[in-house]
């Protein structure tokens, strides 16, 4: 059985559709990049698992358990995690104050744990756990978004653009700090990335969405493989 699986999910703005359709399965301890130009459906589909949005069409499910009508809150408690576009940590409170907040779902005697895992992932962080989060660079706010999001211990991981806007240097140490943690939690991540390169490079399986739709689907090596992928979204 498939840890999550969508099919046939549409998500609607009014007259407008966020997904037109959207069906593909993760496997447990897989990651799956979600890859397209910008408005092509990728926030509205993790949205979609979060419960952030309504699906008035298709289906998801966790663990062969529909998710339909649950509340964010309800999906995070089930063992889903998010990272949201831009990051947006809390920028008055500490990075500690900000990690502490992930861990809301947690019972309070597992909060001290989860904070020294997450300082052992992101060394930095220790470093600055006192310092207000509006004060870090922007890579630096990226890990902490991701620590944030890692505090509630999921089983499953929903990151959005996490390298928009950041210095390949810094996007290419976070992408070995994910496979470094779904490694040792044998964590199943779902990647919203318009950075189709270095998408492809840290997941194993990838979809490509165009106007809602998924146009393809496959072994993420094998997709890179392909002259229509390669120009259109890998530029070479």
């Amino acid at each position: 059985m498939p840890a999550l699986r969508l099919d046939g999910v549409r998500v609607r703005y009014g007259s407008i559709l966020g997904t037109d359709g959207v069906s593909f399965e993760l496997g447990v301890g897989e990651t799956m990049a979600i890859v397209g130009a910008n408005g092509a459906g990728k926030s509205s589909t993790l949205k979609a698992i979060l419960g952030m949005v309504d699906y008035p069409e298709g289906d998801i499910l966790l663990d062969g358990k529909s998710l339909k009508g649950l509340k964010p809150f309800e999906v995070i408690r089930l063992g889903v995690g998010y990272s949201p576009e831009g990051r947006r940590v809390f920028p008055a409170l500490s990075v500690r104050e900000n990690l502490k907040i992930g861990a809301y779902s947690r019972p309070a005697s597992e909060v001290h744990e989860s904070l020294d895992r997450i300082f052992t992932y992101f060394p930095r962080l220790r470093e600055r756990a006192s310092q207000r989060a509006g004060s870090l660079s922007g890579g630096e706010q990226q890990m902490l978004a991701i620590g944030r999001a890692l505090m509630s211990r999921p089983a499953i991981f929903l990151l959005d653009e996490p390298s928009l806007g950041l210095a390949p240097v810094i996007v290419e140490r976070i992408g070995e700090i994910l496979l470094e943690i779904q490694k040792a939690e044998h964590l199943s991540i779902v990647l919203a990335e318009q950075n189709a390169v270095w998408a492809f490079s840290v997941a194993q399986r990838a979809v490509i969405l165009e106007l809602g739709k998924v146009a393809l689907a496959g072994a993420a090596a094998e997709l890179m493989e392909q002259p229509q992928v390669r120009r259109a979204y890998l530029g070479i």
